[in-house]
């Protein structure tokens, strides 16, 4: 399967750009470079600027090639959580502009022996770098019910979380729960009626998030976003499920993700950043309906003000 011709159509692409507020000469990231579409669109707006991307899944070097030759493209072959460290391996401490498109992509649903999707069976992995350590089946056949429990309940939202777990510790000690219909037949009689494929899709985005470690990757992302940008810089993320979109929002309101915001001496609140938004941006109706996968995308965009440069 060509990875070029299966990663999704860009997700608000236009919205996407003007959230970062180009500026030709400017320095980019896009720490989510998947089938280069965002960052393609980046390149067209920038002359002497600099654009760096992050992809930890190999798939995404083949889309990589096609900019091989141009000087203003820099390809980072790590997860985005050290945005940092590899910011200042390549000289680009400082930047005017942060894009993230969280979640799976097209490609990775679509490639069955990924595991990622309930339509194809596959074995359980749902590893975004398949150099990873933990799979699916690993979660699966060897947490307690308890931490099975916790996993889906809390990032799946499974509403029958224990009963589930359950079910799945039960079903282990028969036989290991090795692929997508393993763990199907394991939960079918669990699923609503004429609600399976949304109950599934919560089950297998739990277990997507729990290999990844998806939102302490976003955490750790983000608390490093004041440091890295330059003043009047821009943060463009883009989430798909309120566990993520919810990180995002605490962090740009209040500089942390639970509690209530900080002030100094004088009773000013302590913010790294300022929503250009009031309220997340959303896609068109036209645009879910070219793109389905733009129905559940939220975007939210950020800046450093100028009273932080020293900071």
């Amino acid at each position: 399967m060509d990875p070029q011709s299966t990663y999704h159509e860009p997700v608000m692409l236009s919205e996407c750009l003007d959230g970062l507020n180009i500026q030709p000469e400017g320095t980019y990231v896009d720490v989510t470079f998947g089938g280069g579409g965002h960052s393609r669109a980046i390149l067209e707006n920038l002359t002497t600027g600099r654009l760096l991307v992050f992809d930890q899944d190999p798939d995404a070097v083949a889309n990589a090639e096609k900019f091989k030759d141009d000087k203003r493209f820099t390809f980072i072959a790590a997860n985005f959580r050290h945005i940092k460290r590899y910011l200042k391996l390549h000289k680009a401490e400082k930047v005017d502009g942060v894009l993230a498109d969280l979640g799976v992509s097209s490609h990775q649903i679509n490639t069955p022996e990924r595991g990622f999707s309930t339509r194809f069976e596959a074995d359980l992995d749902m590893r975004m770098n398949p150099n990873g350590e933990k799979t699916a089946r690993e979660v699966l056949n060897v947490r307690s019910t308890a931490e099975l429990q916790r996993i889906l309940g809390m990032y799946g939202e499974v509403t029958n979380a224990k009963t589930a777990a359950e079910a799945i510790f039960a079903a282990r000690h028969n036989s290991p729960i090795e692929t997508v219909n393993d763990l199907k037949g394991i939960l079918m009689r669990y699923a609503p009626k004429h609600r399976e494929n949304k109950y599934f899709a919560q089950v297998f985005q739990a277990l997507r998030i729990e290999v990844n470690d998806e939102l302490s990757v976003l955490e750790e992302f983000l608390t490093q976003i004041p440091e890295v940008l330059n003043p009047g810089g821009r943060l463009v993320v883009m989430s798909y499920h309120s566990l993520e979109d919810r990180l995002v929002k605490n962090f740009i309101q209040k500089g942390k993700f639970d509690g209530e915001v900080e002030k100094d001496f004088y009773g000013n609140a302590i913010r790294p950043l300022v929503s250009v938004t009031r309220k997340p941006v959303e896609a068109t109706q036209e645009e879910v309906a070219r793109n389905p996968r733009a129905r559940s995308a939220k975007l939210r965009i950020a800046e450093k003000p100028e009273e932080n440069a020293g900071k």
